[in-house]
């Protein structure tokens, strides 16, 4: 027989161990899956304890006279660019890829990406308005 402290500890380890598991795989970005794939991102970069970078601002960079607090600051705020940046590029598909490399701050590369996706809409209507207005369409 399980004491009452048995089965709160049972109860909650199940619990997590159900929340730990929900299928929230992130596909990689071709375009049509903007808003699934970001909210995926966002969501696996704070499990993996690597969304620091999205939130904060680049701290001023390291030199001879930066005391310890600083460094470690900037240091952390570098891993998780460059770990976050690595995570993006292994979602994106290869034709996205190229873009992804043209950034080296994984805040610029979220407001290119974010920007893309709202003009691609306007873009698709101006080629065919120009398309019409020369009679291809």
């Amino acid at each position: 027989i399980m004491s009452n402290q048995h089965v709160c500890l049972f109860f909650a380890i199940n619990q997590f161990a159900n929340i730990f598991y929900i299928k929230c795989n992130v596909p990689e970005l071709k375009g049509d899956n903007y808003k699934v794939w970001s909210e995926r991102v966002l969501l696996h970069l704070g499990w993996m304890n690597i969304g620091y970078v999205i939130s904060q601002d680049e701290p001023p960079s390291i030199n001879e006279t930066s005391t310890p607090d600083v460094v470690d600051l900037y240091e952390k705020w570098e891993r998780s660019n460059r770990l976050s940046m690595m995570f993006i590029k292994t979602k994106s598909y290869a034709s996205i890829r190229s873009f992804v490399d043209q950034h080296e701050k994984v805040k610029d590369l979220l407001k290119g990406i974010d920007l893309l996706h709202l003009i691609r809409p306007l873009l698709v209507v101006l080629i065919l308005k120009a398309l019409w207005d020369k009679g291809h369409v």
